[in-house]
Parts: C-alpha cells; structure tokens; sequence
C-alpha cells in the first residue's frame, strides 16, 4: 500500500478512499442506514436483483392447498408458467404468512418430479408400472364393492342392526378442498363406512 496516492495494490485500479467507502460498517457509521438493515448491507450484486414477482404477466388469488387452515395466496404467471407463490397480504386469516409447506407450494405445480401418471405395483412385484386413469379407477371400484361385500354386518350379535362395513376406510388429504371432502363423507357415509378421517384434522 503506497498512502501517497492512496493505491491499494489488493484492488488494481481502486483507491483506499474508494475501498473503505464500500465497506458495508462504513456506510451503516456515516450513511442513512444505522441500523444496517437496508442500503448499508446492500451490495452491488443485491442492488441489481429484482423480484420474480415484478416480471408477471398476471397475478391470481389462491387458497393454500396443504391443509384445513385457508392461507390465501398471490400466484404469479409469465409465459403461461406459475412463477412465483407468495402469501396474500389481503387474506383475513393469513395477512400475507405461510408455512414452510404453503410457502413451498410453487414445487407442486412445477416440479420436475412431480408424478403425473398412475404408478402401481402388483403384489410381489419389485417394479412400478403405468396405468390410465380409467383401468386404475376401475381397479379401486372393483376392490372397494368386493371389500364391502365381503365386511358388511347387517346386525350385531344381538339382532341390533348395524348396516356398516369396517372393511374400507378414508384418510383424506389436506391438499383436498372442501367441496371435495363433502363429496368423500357422502360417498363413504353411503357406502357404510364409519372410520372416516382427514389428515388436515388429525
């Protein structure tokens, strides 16, 4: 370091003056920003940033799908493509606050690896197969009118009459909505089920 001209030989082509200007605790001790929590720890890399959301094309609310509390959400769009997921700061339940999960939920829409064929493996089998939809949702019908002939109970031992069966069950999903959780207790109260349950309640 020559002082003479204030060159400091680790930066070429800086001076010292210039150099110690930069230093973040100089500017938070002479500049605007004691507290060192804005402009003072801002970077020349930081400053060139910009948000994912100010780039959208449009902007639609939401209601988080992962479980039975209702955050609202802001879901940005560009180029027909979910950007970005934020919380809505105009929701009366959240006021702009997400979980983990719920702030995490960009991933479900846009995930690589999000499974988007019917998976099934056979009884003994060490390999996944594709099915369609159709043959998979024909496979679950034909076993739960199976499992539910096979379990009913017209009358306890008693001659009381029970009309149930305690072979088929439902756990929903906390990414199921209401109208889709009504639909479930319906079809399963109608089918004679009693062990009823949702994953966002338990």
């Amino acid at each position: 370091m020559f002082m003479g001209s204030l060159a400091w030989e680790g930066v070429p082509g800086m001076g010292l003056r210039t150099f110690i200007e930069g230093w973040p605790v100089y500017r938070q001790l002479t500049g605007t920003d004691p507290l060192g929590r804005g402009t003072a720890a801002q970077s020349a890399r930081s400053a060139g940033l910009t948000a994912r959301t100010e780039g959208a094309d449009s902007v639609a609310r939401s209601v988080c799908p992962y479980c039975a509390v209702g955050c609202g959400q802001r879901v940005f769009v560009k180029d027909g493509q979910v950007s970005q997921i934020e919380g809505d700061p105009d929701s009366p339940i959240s006021r702009g606050r997400l979980c983990p999960k719920g702030a995490a939920s960009k991933s479900l829409v846009t995930s690589p690896l999000r499974q988007t064929k019917v998976r099934y493996r056979r009884p003994y089998s060490t390999q996944w197969e594709d099915l369609e939809l159709d043959t998979a949702l024909d496979m679950i019908a034909d076993r739960m009118l199976a499992a539910r002939e096979q379990t009913w109970e017209d009358v306890d031992g008693e001659g009381r009459p029970l009309n149930r069966t305690l072979g088929i069950s439902s756990l929903g999903g906390a990414t199921l909505d209401n109208e889709e959780n009504y639909l479930i207790k319906k079809l399963f109260t109608a089918m004679g089920a009693l062990q009823i349950e949702n994953q966002a309640r338990i």
